[in-house]
């Protein structure tokens, strides 16, 4: 492993995955009970709201965010409000193999990202890291079977999940990257919280756009209790956090590496739901995906 990718930051960054498979399987049951950008505000104001006890100093009117309200605003939108809605309104009309097809591109982003607005072009083992990771998703995708990728259709919902992982190769990089390296000292409770703040805000305008055309519905149960906490503390605060700090340890092209264990991840989950054991190329993929990471992250 490189020096910035040691034991303890590899799993940092592998909970987000698994956190965010879970955040994919609950999104896909919830479809007709919550529609997406409402299900997406609420996650952010509870979070907001269980995260503000802790980092609430940052929002005295004295405080340093205010100075910095465009980065914040930019980094909301990117990595809370836009990134989030976007999966949500995909997983209406798009299936679960397109989705993670296309988001087993994020490397690819990221180092895209990176050379072209950063500086930072990628080197051949990280480009060797993504095609052996790549592979590692098409044999999930693929359920072992190479010739069924071909009956796979794109539809719009696509295009949105397109959309949403540009926009988080931009977010990982601007969390890595920022332009005063005075906000990495804030501590971490204030540093999420104001990027949340703003991400539920984002999130709120978009929901109230979807009130406004009258697509936004609930239909309130304990099942749809227990969503909202689940994806306001899982994939909200507890992997975003752990994601921020892997960013800074691995930098945003290695860690972008990691978000390949989402689908892995899903297909075990799944599979524990539907009471079926995990199958070969389960344990195959994981090994592909590990040693894109691992090739990613030496020169």
């Amino acid at each position: 492993m490189a020096p910035g990718l040691t034991a303890r930051t590899a799993l940092l960054l592998m909970l987000p995955p698994l956190l965010w498979a879970g955040n994919a399987i609950l999104g896909r049951m919830s479809v007709g009970s919550i529609s997406p950008l409402l299900l997406n505000a609420l996650r952010w104001a509870l979070a907001f709201a269980i995260l503000l006890p802790l980092g609430h100093r940052i929002l005295r009117a004295d405080g340093p965010l205010w100075r910095r309200a465009g980065y914040f605003l930019l980094l909301g939108l990117l990595g809370v409000g836009s990134y989030n809605a976007f999966q949500y309104l995909a997983l209406q009309t798009s299936t679960p193999i397109n989705v993670t097809l296309i988001t087993s591109s994020l490397p690819v982003w990221t180092l895209c990202v990176g050379a072209f607005w950063y500086g930072e072009k990628p080197h051949r083992m990280q480009i060797l890291g993504a095609l052996v990771s790549l592979a590692g998703v098409l044999l999930v995708l693929s359920r072992g079977d190479w010739k069924s990728l071909a009956n796979v259709q794109l539809v719009t919902g696509d295009l949105f999940v397109l959309v949403a992982i540009i926009s988080w190769s931009f977010y990982s990089w601007m969390l890595a990257r920022p332009r005063e390296p005075s906000i990495r000292s804030w501590p971490w409770a204030e540093f999420l919280l104001a990027q949340v703040m703003f991400g539920a805000l984002w999130a709120s305008l978009a929901a109230f756009g979807e009130w406004s055309a009258g697509l936004a519905h609930v239909e309130w149960s304990g099942w749809i209790v227990a969503l909202l906490i689940y994806v306001a503390i899982g994939p909200s605060l507890i992997a975003y956090r752990c994601w921020g700090v892997g960013v800074e340890r691995a930098g945003p092209a290695v860690a972008s590496f990691f978000n390949n264990l989402t689908p892995v991840f899903a297909a075990i989950l799944s599979s524990a739901v539907l009471g079926e054991p995990p199958r070969w190329f389960h344990g195959v993929a994981f090994v592909l995906i590990v040693g894109g990471i691992a090739l990613s992250s030496r020169r």
